[in-house]
């Protein structure tokens, strides 16, 4: 039966709906806002997966009938799923994955389908809001409502799910979601504010769920409160646990007492198959000697997160060594590539990033073919994980929906410094190829990108750092950690990355794994992160600190000529046919913009001089007083038609002809002749008046 409840959320009214669409899921909710529809689905198999983990996916499709609009490229269907898409998938999954039951092994699906949309409102929130409620109201274990909100601001005001059009406005756009404890996930991005601004946003973000979380309530009271289906969560034979453990805790507290992440991985590889030599060796019946593998390999994972943990929080010491703290080395180099337009190396401690400038015209912008229109975008970063640099092997070719979240932030984190069109009008490309990995690659390609932009000239607003915190946290014992390693966050209570530049924030990102933490610790996270963002930006700068004086020399030099607006058809002529003429003679690159702005892109001065002057030429408008050398291209009885620019011709008179009275103008011109003519006049309807007498001597009278 259908059932329905409707909320407000920032003066905007939402509505869920269950019980009419899709029903033979486990859980299908409707979330309706004005235009905007999304239908999510959830799915969780009644069998236990054998998976030592939760074999959770999410799938996020826009369908483009929701916008009216049929899919462009051959096949005229949608296709693979959109960076966005991909995105948006890991934004519903990320709060989400922490409020299902420990040890829960069951095979779980969600699907959100945008089916209407009509751009007033962020359909990805709606779509996060439903997953949550399909959940909540079917008999899948669960720990929530969750649920998440846009908050932007604009001019100084906070404002909850706004619509595009009030997001070119704002200077704050985060997506925050939670439990009613706190919150879970930060994903977002800023024009440089402080940590304080963006603690308030928070803030007010997780004040403003509240209607989401009672409309939930509400829902499931009305659909009957299905009762939470039972599972058995794997547990391993109390005895057989002890003994394990007495045999690992000091094995494993030396072997995490080794700082280098590979040697350290050997070593915990070492005590585990030292546990399994005493423990399994002895066996002979099968089955038990898989089960007691299992039960080994659960009791080894949580001895090393107990160890790792209790070590932080009783000596204040980390894995590595360091202080709660410290950052590890920083080295940095830049000019390492000698074609490419601009590179940057970033190494921190056993994380080691590569980035590359490559600097391109107006056609190099990428075109993407979304709900709300087609969309052009000049800055472009793309991030490379490959296998090898955490030291495995594995497949390659495409983008993980990992790869393309961690190079998504770093984009945003860039994105702010990025100079404008009119100052620089290149297409920029960031490439960041990640050799090494031990923590926080996305921050350091956030490094390496600065370096690259500087090497490579670009005019940058200022330098950016990234830093990735993480949390430890035991009842009332807590500590925060700066620059966390790759273990850290496996065995820590957060990940919380921070970028920006010395005036503040320009992008952020946090994921917690437990209930939720206090926003008073979230202060004294972006406190210490801008103690360790500072402490970045110093040994970045003294490598280099502001940009180079000049691109490389194997980049387009992009000269900007400004023209009048009516004169752009002249320039592009009939088909196109007047600016290709202009391309194939210099082999430069043109772009035109509707107002009159040009740009000419060569890497040869020279060539693009030629195509300025050919332009010049195009557009020249003829001045009183001046000569011209002008081509006959017309007699006429009372005088001849000269044409003294591209497509402009004046009238010589027969009397402007010679001083010395002539019969007709035949007797001194012929058509395809090539005089020199002054212009004498112009009247107000452009008709111009040519003299060629006016430039002859007049000795003879």
């Amino acid at each position: 039966m259908k059932q329905t409840v409707s909320m407000e959320v920032g003066g905007k009214k939402i509505t869920l709906e269950t019980g009419r669409l899709a029903k033979q899921a486990d859980g299908s909710v409707l979330v309706t806002s004005g235009d905007n529809m999304v239908l999510v689905t959830v799915v969780s198999s009644k069998k236990e997966s054998a998976l030592d983990f939760f074999p959770l996916t999410v799938e996020y499709q826009e369908k483009f009938y929701a916008t009216g609009k049929i899919p462009g490229g051959y096949f005229k269907r949608e296709g693979r799923p959109t960076n966005l898409a991909t995105l948006t998938a890991r934004m519903i999954d990320r709060p989400i994955r922490p409020c299902f039951p420990e040890g829960y092994r069951h095979e779980t699906q969600i699907v959100a389908t945008v089916l209407s949309y009509d751009g007033q409102f962020p359909v990805d929130v709606l779509a996060s809001i439903g997953a949550s409620a399909a959940i909540h109201v079917s008999d899948i274990p669960f720990n929530g409502p969750t649920a998440a909100i846009q908050v932007a601001r604009i001019n100084g005001q906070f404002v909850a799910n706004p619509s595009m059009l009030e997001l070119e406005q704002a200077d704050m756009d985060i997506v925050v979601a939670g439990t009613r404890n706190g919150l879970l996930m930060v994903e977002g991005e800023s024009k440089f504010v402080s940590e304080e601004e963006a603690l308030s946003a928070l803030e007010f973000g997780h004040k403003a769920m509240a209607p989401i979380f009672e409309a939930q309530e509400e829902l499931r009271r009305l659909v009957g409160s299905k009762e939470k289906r039972s599972f058995k969560a794997f547990a391993v034979d109390a005895d057989f646990a002890t003994e394990l453990e007495n045999f690992l805790s000091e094995r494993i507290s030396k072997a995490l007492a080794v700082r280098e992440k590979l040697k350290r991985y050997e070593a915990l590889d070492t005590a585990k198959s030292e546990a399994k030599e005493q423990f399994l060796a002895p066996l002979t019946d099968k089955e038990e000697i898989a089960l007691r593998e299992k039960e080994l390999s659960h009791v080894f994972s949580e001895v090393t997160y107990k160890v790792s943990r209790e070590q932080v929080l009783d000596t204040k010491t980390r894995i590595d060594g360091r202080g709660l703290s410290d950052v590890r080395p920083i080295a940095c180099e830049v000019a390492l590539l000698p074609r490419a337009h601009g590179s940057g190396l970033f190494t921190r401690g056993e994380t080691q990033v590569l980035g590359t400038v490559t600097l391109g015209t107006g056609d190099d912008e990428q075109m993407i073919d979304a709900l709300h229109g087609l969309q052009k975008k000049r800055f472009l970063l793309h991030y490379n994980f490959p296998p090898f640099c955490v030291g495995e092997t594995g497949r390659m070719g495409g983008q993980s929906r990992r790869e393309i979240g961690h190079g998504f932030l770093a984009e945003k984190a860039l994105q702010a410094v990025i100079p404008d069109f009119e100052k620089f009008p290149y297409t920029l490309r960031v490439v960041s190829e990640v050799f090494e990995s031990n923590g926080s690659s996305s921050m350091g390609t956030v490094c390496s990108g600065t370096l690259a932009l500087l090497d490579a000239g670009v005019p940058i607003k200022g330098n950016v750092a990234g830093i990735a915190m993480g949390l430890i946290k035991e009842g009332d014992r807590v500590a925060v950690l700066s620059d966390i390693l790759g273990d850290e966050d496996h065995l820590g209570d957060m990940d919380f990355k921070v970028a920006g530049t010395r005036e503040g924030i320009t992008a952020l990102q946090m994921d917690i794994k437990i209930d939720s933490i206090s926003f008073e610790v979230m202060r004294t996270a972006l406190a210490q992160a801008k103690e360790g963002r500072e402490h970045i930006l110093n040994k970045m700068e003294e490598v280099m600190s502001t940009p180079r004086g000049q691109i490389s020399e194997y980049a387009p030099r992009i000269e900007t000529i400004k023209v009048k607006p009516e004169k752009v058809r002249e320039i592009i002529g009939a088909g196109g046919k007047v600016i290709r003429g202009i391309v194939e003679q210099t082999g430069v690159k043109i772009d035109i913009e509707d107002d009159g702005t040009i740009h000419i892109a060569s890497s040869d001065p020279e060539k693009s001089k030629a195509a300025i002057e050919i332009i010049n030429g195009i557009c020249a408008e003829a001045e009183v007083g001046k000569t011209y050398s002008g081509k006959v291209v017309k007699i006429m009885d009372f005088g001849a038609f000269v044409e003294v620019l591209p497509n402009t011709s004046g009238l010589l008179h027969i009397s402007e002809i010679a001083h010395e009275r002539i019969r007709q103008v035949t007797d001194v011109l012929n058509e395809g002749d090539t005089i020199e003519v002054k212009v004498l006049d112009i009247d107000r309807a452009g008709r111009i008046k040519l003299s060629r007498k006016a430039l002859l001597s007049n000795e003879t009278h």
